[in-house]
């Protein structure tokens, strides 16, 4: 499972013109399920990103976590992510998971993530969103679970 985070001042997610999520500062976070990803690999991936140390404390080093900020969670499903990149001019999707496994491992990376901190939001697994955001540094780092 991929997380690439961002950390952000603001991110919001667009559907049809309709904002269906946004937070203020904290981790807009695009989430890559991969063939071979289970509950196992989303428990890890969440537990990094919520306890991974990317905000300033007060010596102005990166020693604070989106946890000990309080800040928002933003989560948007990403199947392109865990494209195999490597070869010709076109990606490969076959790293992806299925749609249904990546649907199943969405909802329960989310329904973990409500269960451990607040605020959190989400994207449309499946949906043509609009992302925005206004990343913060700029502060992007890929983490992935095998």
């Amino acid at each position: 499972m991929i997380g690439l985070l961002q950390r952000v001042q603001h991110a919001s997610v667009v559907i049809e013109n309709t904002e269906i999520a946004s937070i203020g500062q904290g981790l807009l976070v695009l989430i890559g399920i991969e063939r071979e990803d289970t509950q196992i690999q989303a428990d890890k991936l969440l537990k990094r990103l919520l306890g991974y140390r990317v905000f300033s404390d007060e010596n102005d080093k990166m020693n604070l976590s989106l946890q000990d900020i309080n800040g928002g969670l933003l989560l948007v499903p990403q199947f392109t992510l865990p494209a195999d990149t490597q070869k010709g001019m076109r990606p490969s999707f076959t790293p992806a998971a299925s749609p249904d496994l990546g649907l199943q491992l969405f909802t329960y990376f989310c329904e973990q993530a409500h269960q451990l901190h607040t605020p959190i939001q989400s994207g449309q697994f499946g949906a043509d969103m609009q992302v925005s955001l206004t990343n913060d540094g700029p502060v992007t780092f890929w983490l992935q679970t095998k």
